[in-house]
């Protein structure tokens, strides 16, 4: 195996962590925009 860059290195990481961190995110959003429908759809039913 040949010897890599450490820039390389440490970008190869950085993507690595920001492709987990907007993952994470989009993630987040997706579950609490059901939660909100949810939220929504049962109080519609309520009334």
């Amino acid at each position: 195996m040949s010897e890599s860059s450490p820039l390389l290195t440490v970008l190869a990481f950085a993507t690595l962590g920001l492709l987990i961190a907007v993952t994470g995110g989009v993630a987040y959003l997706t579950t609490i925009e059901w939660r909100d429908r949810r939220s929504r759809e049962k109080e519609k039913r309520g009334k």
